[in-house]
C-alpha cells in the first residue's frame, strides 16, 4: 500500500485545496498494521511528513430477522479502549474475498446463522485523516439458522430490537464506527424520509 496514497481518486474541483505527496517511506509493518511517513505539500506550500497508517479492509452486515424488527449483535468487550458496547458481526477480508463474501462469511463464524440474502450499503473510512482502512456495510433480510459459531471470541449474540437501537446509542451502549453506520443506515431508509422502495 505505501506509495499507492491517492490512486484512484477524482479531483471534484479546481485542484486547489489537495494535498500533494511526493513519495512514501515504510516505517513499520506486519500482518495486521502498516505504518509508513508521507511526504506532502499543503495547499499554502507548507511542506513536512506525515504518518499513514494502512489497515486491512473489513466487511460488517447488519442482520435483520425475517419481520425486519431485529437486528443480530454481540455484547462484546474491547481491550484497546477497555470498554463494552453491541456490534455488528464483521471482520477482515481474506485474501481473494470480495467484500460481500466476507460479510457472509463473518456471519456464519461469528453466530451460526446465513443471510439470506447480502445487500451492499455503504464503504466509509473510519478515519479518513491518518487511516487507510475502508470498512465495506451490508444489509441482511432475514438469516438461518444453520450451525453453532466457529469464532468463540466475538461476544455473545442477541437479537436486539431495531426500535431500541436510537436509545442504545443515545447511551453509548453502541460506539464502534462499523455498527453506527451500518444502523444509523439502514434507521435512515427505513424512515419517513426514505423512498418508498427502500421502506417495508
Amino acid at each position: 500500500m505505501i506509495g499507492s496514497y491517492g490512486s484512484g481518486m477524482t479531483d471534484h474541483g479546481t485542484g486547489d485545496g489537495r494535498w500533494v505527496v511526493a513519495g512514501e517511506r515504510l516505517v513499520f509493518d506486519n500482518e495486521w498494521v502498516t505504518v509508513g511517513l508521507a511526504d506532502v505539500e499543503l495547499p499554502t506550500g507548507e511542506r513536512f511528513e506525515h504518518h499513514i497508517v494502512t489497515m486491512k479492509p473489513a466487511a460488517i452486515t447488519v442482520v435483520l430477522d425475517d419481520s425486519g424488527e431485529r437486528v443480530l449483535m454481540a455484547w462484546r468487550h474491547r481491550f484497546a479502549p477497555d470498554l463494552w458496547n453491541w456490534e455488528l458481526p464483521g471482520g477482515l477480508l481474506d485474501p481473494g474475498e470480495v467484500p460481500a463474501e466476507t460479510a457472509a462469511r463473518e456471519v456464519e463464524e461469528e453466530t451460526g446463522y446465513r443471510p439470506r440474502s447480502v445487500e451492499h450499503l455503504v464503504t466509509f473510512e473510519p478515519n479518513v485523516g491518518m487511516v487507510r482502512n475502508a470498512h465495506h456495510v451490508f444489509l441482511a433480510r432475514g438469516a438461518e439458522k444453520v450451525a453453532e459459531a466457529t469464532e468463540l471470541n466475538e461476544g455473545t449474540f442477541e437479537w436486539v430490537l431495531l426500535a431500541d437501537v436510537p436509545e442504545l446509542i443515545r447511551t453509548q451502549k453502541i460506539v464502534n464506527s462499523g455498527s453506527l453506520v451500518g444502523l444509523l443506515h439502514v434507521l435512515a431508509l427505513s424512515g419517513p424520509g426514505a423512498p418508498a422502495s427502500r421502506r417495508e
